[in-house]
């Protein structure tokens, strides 16, 4: 006789408390909406065309010759290692040995979840700056530390840093500081003047700091500044970035923590027990994407310079506040002279009022009030994928 079955009985959710407010990512709900209704997806931040054809070539080369088809080193191979730590001498200045100051991981996303995990106790205090992107906060929760948010706020068509309420936020409690530079959703670039107030903030309260840079190669105006090359920075910052956003392909999903020693093997121990290892052929090819000469770093930078000032002018032709950004691939706006208030209604109408998908800025807030009213537009597509998208959405301002 069969044994019988039962449905499990539990007095409580499955789900642990500590994730109860998470539910699918505002990402996969507005591009499954788009799919839906055939809508333009300027939601999602990945670009409608592939990367370098030499770059693709090289990752094809890897599986065909069986490179990184089996579990390549579980700190990433050698040559993107390498690789990481040229990129960082090359741009920056900032030294690294690849062998043990550098770790690959599966994108800039596990390298924040892995690092969040490794640094931080129950109760601790995480500053980040608001809005923030949705894993941090998830990422945080994990940890069983409190995330504690520092508002930037729009101010003469762009959003600033207040830094005496960042200073104001640190207590006894606050173990790091998370940082976001190009800032996604905003498009802020911190100022050398505000990383140097930071640096002296986090050296005198002796905090860590996390650097979320995967937009370090979009800034258009002025130049990324790397946290980890000021006075006093690089023996407590761990610096994350990945190839997705510079090189277009996002899909891989090939990320990378450089920091100190003691601080990489501490994200390692976590890292290892999270993917293990990853995209191992991808690693081979990300490693000579990194080598590209400069022109491919310039030449991506005024491409999307260029799609920035055709959306944000196509935005405010249809009667959105635009705020300028100054990197990442991200504009964003706010639906109040167009007569709305709420940003999250309005973006689950949007598709059907005029075939485009954006992002309600207010899920990457903890204070739903500051962004009730703002949207997201992605800008990393093609030139007649955003001119169809404008000419839609200038339908809302007749």
């Amino acid at each position: 006789m069969a044994p019988m079955t039962a449905p499990v009985s539990s007095n409580r959710p499955f789900l642990n408390r500590r994730l109860a407010a998470f539910g699918t990512t505002i990402f996969a709900e507005m591009s499954a909406l788009a799919a839906r209704t055939g809508s333009i997806n300027l939601g999602q931040g990945f670009p409608d065309t592939d990367g370098p054809a030499r770059i693709a070539e090289a990752a094809s080369r890897a599986v065909l010759t069986g490179l990184g088809n089996q579990y390549p080193p579980g700190p990433g191979v050698p040559e993107l290692r390498a690789a990481v730590a040229a990129h960082q001498q090359r741009f920056y200045g900032l030294g690294y040995d690849p062998d043990s100051e550098v770790l690959v991981t599966a994108g800039a996303t596990e390298a924040i979840a892995a690092t969040l995990l490794a640094l931080l106790e129950p109760g601790d205090e995480v500053i980040a700056l608001e809005p923030f992107y949705d894993s941090y906060a998830a990422c945080i929760a994990m940890a069983g530390a409190a995330r504690v948010p520092v508002t930037l706020r729009p101010h003469a068509g762009a959003f600033t840093l207040d830094l005496d309420e960042l200073r104001a936020a640190v207590t006894p409690r606050t173990r790091l500081l998370l940082l976001n530079t190009p800032h996604n959703p905003t498009g802020t670039v911190l100022t050398p003047a505000e990383l140097t107030a930071i640096a002296e903030l986090a050296v005198e309260r002796d905090l860590l700091v996390v650097t979320d840079e995967v937009y370090e190669h979009l800034v258009f105006e002025g130049a990324h500044v790397p946290l980890a090359g000021l006075p006093g920075m690089r023996e407590r910052t761990v610096s994350i970035s990945s190839a997705g956003k510079t090189f277009s392909f996002t899909g891989w999903k090939v990320g990378w923590v450089t920091s100190t020693q003691a601080l990489v093997t501490a994200v390692r121990t976590v890292k290892q027990f999270l993917t293990y290892v990853s995209a191992g052929p991808f690693q081979y090819a990300v490693a000579e994407a990194l080598r590209l000469p400069d022109a491919f770093f310039d030449g991506l930078r005024a491409d999307l310079r260029r799609k920035r000032d055709l959306l944000g002018d196509g935005l405010r032709a249809a009667g959105f506040e635009v705020y300028q950004p100054q990197g990442t691939y991200f504009i964003t706006t706010d639906i109040t002279p167009l007569g709305e208030k709420d940003a999250h209604a309005f973006c689950r109408a949007l598709p059907e009022r005029c075939g485009v998908v954006a992002i309600p800025n207010s899920v990457f807030y903890d204070d739903k009030d500051a962004g009730r009213s703002q949207v997201r537009f992605a800008f990393c597509k093609e030139d007649h994928v955003l001119a169809e998208a404008t000419s839609r959405l200038r339908r809302l301002a007749s």
